[in-house]
């Protein structure tokens, strides 16, 4: 992918570093709203192509902020999860890179939902569900040996979890146009927690693609959590060795050439060994044999 190198050569700067977090904080606004005010986020904030189209433009953007769970249980859970697979991604990408993941997801849903209005007339409302999901998707592909507890007992690794997403993903997009709503196989899938809409086979299949393209992008260049925690153990040491580098270091009050621009340092001929001194103690120190 040479033309997204290129790309962030020219606009890496204007990256959002952090971004996870910032996008946490609007999650947490969402859930808000869906507590205070349920129908407020379908009726005003959701993606809704006719309703872009009449002028209520801040769909485009208000639509990010629906949360990945309305439970009071679990949003706290969730949100910590999604921040932490957010800061891995930027991690192993680099702040444009995902940046562009995310941003592309949405402005992808944007499109789609637009353009199937334009040439259908079919309205379908979208919300953010897959576009997390895609996140996690990616997470098990870049680190498919990291473990989480299932029902917060069970050990399972991040693969396996991977590819029951993949599962939901591929039932989805098929079920959305195959089965006919209301069939008794709409509703057994219902109960597994699959809405077999159009829209949703739509928006998973946008999200799908969407991480296709950024895992060939990425996958010759991934690293795993443990290298990655060395890597940054190591990054810190070297900043602080670099902090910590001087030529002149008192070896009676240990002040460098950093503590003052006025204070000297010399060596005594009569200790044994390279021992400085400045000029405070050059002559009043005890002689070292």
């Amino acid at each position: 992918m040479r033309w997204i190198d290129k790309i962030e050569r020219k606009y890496g700067k204007y990256a959002i570093p952090n971004l996870m977090y910032y996008i946490i904080i609007l999650y947490a606004l969402g859930f808000v709203v869906e507590v205070a005010s349920p129908d407020l986020y379908d009726q005003y904030l959701a993606l809704d192509a006719q309703a872009i189209l009449h002028g209520q433009i801040w769909r485009i953007f208000t639509f990010i902020i629906q949360p990945p769970t309305g439970s009071f249980i679990f949003i706290f859970f969730s949100l910590y999860l999604y921040y932490m697979i957010g800061k891995m991604l930027e991690y192993q990408w680099g702040a444009f890179k995902f940046n562009l993941y995310f941003f592309s997801g949405l402005f992808l849903h944007v499109l789609v939902s637009i353009g199937i209005y334009l040439v259908t007339g079919l309205n379908f409302s979208y919300g953010t569900m897959y576009l997390n999901m895609s996140l996690f998707f990616a997470f098990a592909a870049l680190f498919p040996d990291v473990q989480f507890l299932l029902f917060f007992i069970i050990p399972i690794k991040c693969k396996w979890l991977g590819y029951a997403n993949g599962l939901y993903f591929a039932i989805t997009i098929i079920a959305g146009f195959v089965v006919q709503m209301g069939s008794p196989s709409w509703y057994a899938l219902l109960n597994f927690g699959i809405l077999a809409v159009p829209s949703n086979s739509v928006a998973a299949l946008v999200s799908f693609l969407n991480f296709i393209i950024f895992y060939l992008m990425t996958k010759r260049n991934t690293f795993s959590p443990k290298e990655m925690k060395r890597r940054k153990t190591y990054e810190k040491k070297v900043r602080m060795a670099a902090d910590r580098s001087t030529h002149h270091r008192c070896a009676i009050c240990g002040r460098t050439e950093k503590d003052g621009e006025d204070l000297e340092f010399r060596f005594c001929s009569k200790c044994a060994g390279n021992y400085e001194y400045c000029q405070d103690h050059l002559f009043s120190h005890e002689h070292r044999k």
